[in-house]
């Protein structure tokens, strides 16, 4: 296993395993804020959102940020395609989440921590989509060799 995995990364471009490990940074530590949210506040830790939607989107990130990191981790093309649909409905639920408080406080949005990183992190995402996907397809298994039986 760990053989394969060496030759699906080392079968990257330099500049696809750099993104890659951007992705990975990312997710993991997008899974890692939720984790803690969700141990601080249960299932409510996203009430403060008043959309139930919003809310159970938030709570699933839980279980799909872990799991575009393994994807990922393991150069699956589904890990880059699930990447790009949680970054757009990500970014998407933080700017409908936050819209009134953007509007009472525009220079909120120059924060480093929140709707600014989530934003930028997202654009790379999506920006590197077709790229990304593109090189993964080209990396694949080599066959192995079958001992003859005797």
């Amino acid at each position: 296993m760990g053989v394969q995995l060496r030759e699906r990364w080392g079968g990257q471009p330099l500049w696809a395993r750099w993104v890659l490990a951007v992705y990975l940074i990312g997710f993991l530590e997008g899974a890692c804020a939720h984790f803690l949210d969700l141990i601080r506040g249960g299932f409510h830790a996203y009430a403060a959102f008043p959309q139930v939607s919003l809310q159970a989107f938030f709570i699933s990130l839980a279980v799909l940020d872990p799991l575009v990191v393994v994807l990922v981790a393991f150069v699956r093309r589904p890990g880059v395609w699930l990447a790009s649909g949680v970054m757009v409905l990500d970014v998407s639920a933080n700017w409908i989440g936050n819209w009134q408080w953007l509007q009472d406080d525009p220079a909120g949005l120059l924060r480093p921590v929140g709707l600014l990183p989530i934003t930028l992190f997202g654009l790379f995402v999506v920006a590197s989509l077709i790229p990304l996907h593109r090189t993964t397809a080209m990396t694949r298994r080599k066959p192995q060799a079958v001992m003859p039986s005797r």
